[in-house]
C-alpha cells in the first residue's frame, strides 16, 4: 500500500466517476425520451379512439360509415388465426427445440441447422407470406383459408421459438438431468418430467414475444388472402378471414377523417389483446420459477 501514489489513484477515480455520471445521465436520458414518446402514443391513440371504444364497437361489422362501423370480424377470425398459429408453433418449436438439445449429436449437420434456424428468425416476413402461398395455399390446396393463414403465420414464429427454447433448455442444470438418472428415469422421463418444467419460464417467455409479434403482422396475411372487408364470422378454419391489423390498415386509409377515431380504438383493443397476453406469460414463468 505504501507504492500506492494516493493522489495519482484519486485523480484517475474521480475521471472515472464522472464519465460514470455522464453515461448514467445518457441512459437516464434515452429512458426518459423513450417514455414521453410512448406516453404522447398512448394519450393520442386513447383520446381519438375512446368515442368509438363500446360496446357496439365489439358487435358491429366493418361498415362504410364510420359511426357504424367494429371490429368484431377482425377481432373474431384473429382469435381463429392464433388459435391455428399457437399449438402448431409451440408443438413444432418445442420440439425441434428438444431434439437438437437432448437427442442429436453435435456435428456439422446439426451447426448448419441451427445456424439456418437463427437466420430465419431475420427473414423479413413477406418472405413467409410468399412461402405460406406457395406450399399452403396454392401446394396443398387450402385457398384463402384460417388454417392456410395460421400455418404460415406459425412458420413466421417458429424459428424465434426454437432458439428461446434452446436457450431455456441449455440453461436447465445438469444437476437435475443427473439426479433424475440417478433415481432411475429414463431420457425421456427425464425430459418430460424435469428439463421441461424447469425451461418453461424462458420458453414462454420467448413464445408470448414472437405470438405478439405475429398478431400484428399483416404483409404475410394479405399475401395469403386475408381479406380487407368481411361483414361475417368465420364458421371452420377453412373459410375466408381478416384480422386486426389488416382491418386497421383498411381504416388507415380512408380518407374520412372519423375512421382515423375508428382505427384508434382497434388499435386499443390490440394493445389490451397484447397486455392479455404478456400478463398470462408472466403470470406462467412466475409459477414455474417459484418451483424450480
Amino acid at each position: 500500500m505504501k507504492m500506492i501514489d494516493k493522489q495519482k489513484v484519486a485523480k484517475k477515480m474521480g475521471g472515472r466517476l464522472a464519465l460514470n455520471q455522464t453515461f448514467k445521465g445518457i441512459f437516464i436520458f434515452a429512458t426518459c425520451l423513450t417514455l414521453v414518446v410512448l406516453a404522447i402514443l398512448l394519450y393520442r391513440i386513447f383520446t381519438q379512439g375512446s368515442s368509438h371504444f363500446s360496446l357496439e364497437f365489439f358487435q358491429n361489422f366493418a361498415s362504410r360509415k364510420p359511426e357504424q362501423s367494429g371490429i368484431k370480424a377482425a377481432l373474431v377470425g384473429s382469435l381463429w388465426v392464433m388459435g391455428v398459429t399457437i399449438p402448431t408453433a409451440l408443438i413444432l418449436a418445442v420440439g425441434t427445440a428438444i431434439y437438437l438439445e437432448e437427442y442429436a449429436k453435435k456435428n456439422k449437420l446439426t451447426n448448419f441447422i441451427q445456424m439456418n434456424i437463427s437466420n430465419l428468425a431475420g427473414v423479413p416476413s413477406i418472405v413467409f407470406g410468399l412461402l405460406g402461398l406457395t406450399v399452403f395455399v396454392r401446394f396443398f390446396d387450402l385457398g384463402r383459408s384460417i388454417l392456410a393463414g395460421g400455418f404460415t403465420m406459425a412458420l413466421l414464429v417458429l424459428p424465434v421459438i426454437v432458439v428461446a427454447s434452446q436457450e431455456s433448455i441449455r440453461s436447465v442444470p445438469k444437476q437435475l438431468r443427473e439426479a433424475s438418472y440417478g433415481m432411475g428415469a429414463t431420457k425421456w422421463q427425464t425430459i418430460l418430467r424435469v428439463v421441461l418444467p424447469a425451461a418453461i419460464p424462458g420458453i414462454i417467455t420467448g413464445s408470448i414475444l414472437a405470438f405478439s409479434r405475429a398478431i400484428g403482422e399483416t404483409a404475410p396475411l394479405l399475401v395469403v388472402g386475408a381479406f380487407a372487408f368481411v361483414n361475417y364470422l368465420p364458421q371452420s378454419v377453412m373459410d375466408s378471414f381478416t384480422v386486426m391489423p389488416i382491418q386497421l390498415y383498411n381504416w388507415m386509409g380512408r380518407p374520412q377523417a372519423a375512421f382515423q377515431e375508428v382505427a384508434a380504438a382497434g388499435i386499443i383493443v390490440l394493445f389490451i389483446f397484447l397486455i392479455v397476453m404478456n400478463s398470462v406469460a408472466v403470470l406462467i414463468r412466475n409459477k414455474f420459477s417459484n418451483r424450480y
